[in-house]
């Protein structure tokens, strides 16, 4: 399927939207970071980078026909992995400049990427780096690709169909609700389970000015991840983007109200969790509400998930950095907003029951919910106790209480211990985990405090 534009102005805004897009790595690598211990910093921001190379390969390779290619049988299930590999086919450059499937092969390799790298969160502070670069292209093959052609290929024609989530269901879902978020939500969930917890799991966050760095980022990329989706400059994409900053805005007003509520007071980490809530909760319904409607999907998802994590340490499973609630539960919460109050003077074109819409909207929406939950958490356990079996997936506990960076990458974030580390023949890679212990309490300061446990 080739996606069309209508003129060379909306692939300068597509390009422009591709960057802040692209943005968001260094956003969740930072926003990641900062919630973990400082001996585990440049291990989760590297299992969030190093999604990008993982993706770009494999998609380039076989995930394009996957996702957009048409559907086998015709049946919406998956993609003909047979079309587009290597992408050799587009590198012919039209005149008109109206078709740019090129752009489109990048836009996609991001959208799978970041998924990936948000389930990272179930994994932090106790999985191999080396078992994360295998379970990373697995769960990419065999959970977001098909999931991303359920809701994101459209039917050309009856020899070209697309998923069927999207067309038979029907579901309405702008930005990947389902796909994106929920997916990778309950992917971290099922990680998580399979993993077990941490040895220090109330280990406090190292760095909240970080994280907040992370989250501000997070906030400009998401516009052109919503903006892009408009497909061109746009009233569409004007619609959007305004949604995206009202939803973002309020999540942290509905984030705040529940935690003064429930904790009594109101904290910076808070905060910037609830913009990111607010703005995973628009991103499936951005299309579909008014302003006011924005206003209210922002602070509905931030002040759900504020909710719910206030329970957290009662919990069993360590979902770590908290994927599973702000993208779970989020995207989940957006959903029910577009089933209870979308209008159709939106561009959507969609009218939610409180407004008299048709009740079809509540089926169509729950199946999507359900099928996307389900299949993800499923399988996602499944490569997760396939792989632990083969090659293990948790580090022994020796190597967890030292620190990933020191054990298995040979830096640390804030001290060098030697200046041979990262090197080969020297460094703490040629230790045991014992002695790289050893070496770094030697090199840290005397007023360093001790970890938080």
């Amino acid at each position: 399927m080739e996606p069309i534009l209508a003129a060379n102005a909306d692939l300068a805004w597509m390009l422009a939207a591709f960057v802040f897009v692209l943005l968001m790595f260094p956003g969740l690598a930072f926003f990641y970071g900062g919630m973990v211990g400082s001996k585990n910093v440049l291990n989760i921001m590297s299992m969030v980078i190093s999604t990008l190379g993982i993706t770009a390969v494999l998609y380039v390779v076989i995930g394009y026909g996957l996702v957009s290619g048409p559907s086998v049988g015709g049946w919406g299930l998956i993609g003909n992995p047979t079309d587009f590999i290597g992408l050799t086919n587009w590198l012919t450059d039209d005149a008109s400049g109206a078709t740019q499937t090129l752009y489109f092969a990048a836009w996609f390799i991001l959208f799978a990427a970041i998924t990936i790298a948000i389930v990272a969160s179930g994994a932090a502070g106790r999985m191999k780096f080396s078992a994360w670069l295998v379970f990373a292209p697995i769960w990419l093959l065999v959970v977001y690709f098909p999931v991303a052609h359920w809701v994101f290929s459209a039917d050309v024609d009856d020899n070209y169909k697309g998923g069927f989530l999207l067309n038979k269901v029907e579901i309405v879902d702008y930005a990947g609700g389902t796909a994106v978020h929920m997916n990778s939500g309950v992917a971290a969930l099922a990680l998580a389970v399979v993993l077990g917890a941490r040895k220090r799991r109330m280990e406090r966050p190292h760095n909240v000015p970080m994280t907040m760095l992370g989250g501000g980022i997070l906030f400009f990329g998401w516009f052109g991840f919503n903006g892009s989706c408009a497909l061109g400059a746009n009233f569409l994409a004007q619609s959007v983007i305004l949604n995206t900053l009202l939803a973002g805005s309020a999540g942290m007003i509905g984030f705040a109200i529940i935690e003064k509520w429930r904790e009594g007071h109101v904290t910076s980490l808070g905060i910037i969790t609830g913009v990111v809530a607010g703005l995973v909760g628009i991103t499936p319904a951005a299309s579909s509400m008014a302003p006011l409607g924005a206003l209210l999907v922002g602070i509905f998802a931030a002040a759900v998930v504020a909710f719910l994590l206030s329970f957290k340490s009662k919990l069993k499973v360590d979902e770590t950095l908290d994927a599973f609630a702000v993208h779970g539960i989020g995207g989940i919460v957006g959903t029910f907003c577009i089933i209870l109050f979308a209008t159709d003077v939106a561009p959507a074109g969609v009218q939610g029951v409180l407004f008299g819409g048709d009740p079809d909207i509540i089926w169509r929406e729950l199946a999507g919910i359900a099928i996307t939950c389900t299949y993800s958490f499923v399988m996602t356990w499944l490569i997760a106790k396939g792989l632990d079996k083969v090659m293990g997936i948790r580090v022994d506990e020796e190597t967890e209480m030292v620190g990933l960076d020191t054990v298995l990458h040979a830096e640390t974030a804030y001290e060098i211990p030697s200046a041979s580390v990262g090197h080969p023949g020297g460094g703490l890679g040629a230790l045991s985990p014992a002695a790289a212990a050893e070496s770094v309490e030697k090199s840290m300061p005397s007023s360093t405090p001790p970890a938080q446990v």
